[in-house]
């Protein structure tokens, strides 16, 4: 039996007004993303990746159409409604990392599970065990400003993964990291996600990761239009 779409856009739109013009971003977009997939997003910067984004977390809400994320609508819940929705159900991987400066490694991981009630005993110990397995033991009392690019990156997958959400979205995740490191936190992130068969959207630039995505859709002109690597080579 099959399940149902995790996330599912309806006769989605979006535009934004710049000057005295309207600028549409996203154009009745309908699509659906099944449960365990790696969705890629490709685009030039401004086409509309990030905006997608924040409008399936609920940080942005559409001109018109249904963001239906695991059978909630939720561009018809109110703010407070999306933010406690958003809590529970969305992990975010942003480019800048976005940590807090006063939290500590182990304090930034798990802040979203604070939020959300609390760390029980049997979560502390999966943190703990996490955080050692990325290679962060030695770093967990540490405040942000003291780690490399990449260790940012390994926390706030962390933060993002561990208090279990039905979704996980990353924007540019590799984006402010050099290659090697970003193949590094592009090969965490898939172990993880594909380990928790959770949902992954990914934006990027970069057609590298073509190869790992199970579906890859190119944002262009307010569309997403499905990729065909094998199309591309032979135009």
């Amino acid at each position: 039996m099959n399940q149902p779409p995790i996330v599912e856009l309806k006769n989605l739109t979006k535009s934004y007004t710049e000057g005295k013009q309207s600028r549409v971003i996203l154009d009745k977009v309908n699509l659906s993303f099944d449960p365990g997939e790696f969705i890629l997003l490709l685009g030039q910067s401004g086409s509309g990746k990030s905006t997608l984004l924040n409008l399936i977390s609920g940080i942005d809400a559409p001109d018109s159409g249904d963001i239906f994320v695991n059978g909630t609508a939720i561009n018809r819940l109110s703010e407070h409604q999306r933010t406690l929705f958003r809590r529970e159900h969305i992990g975010f991987i942003f480019q800048f990392f976005n940590l807090i400066p006063t939290l500590t490694v182990t304090e930034n991981i798990t802040l979203p599970m604070q939020l959300n009630g609390g760390v029980n005993a049997a979560k502390d110990k999966e943190v703990k065990a996490m955080i050692e397995r990325v290679g962060l033991s030695h770093r967990q009392d540490a405040f942000p400003d003291r780690l490399s690019g990449g260790e940012q990156q390994r926390v706030a997958i962390l933060r993002a993964v561990l208090h279990n959400p039905t979704v996980l979205l990353a924007d540019e995740p590799t984006g402010n990291l050099d290659e090697e490191t970003g193949q590094t936190i592009i090969e965490l992130l898939l172990e993880l996600t594909r380990q928790a068969n959770k949902t992954l959207i990914m934006a990027s630039h970069n057609p590298e990761y073509i190869a790992l995505a199970d579906k890859t859709y190119r944002v262009t002109h307010g569309s997403l239009l499905p990729y065909h690597p094998q199309k591309a080579h032979t135009e």
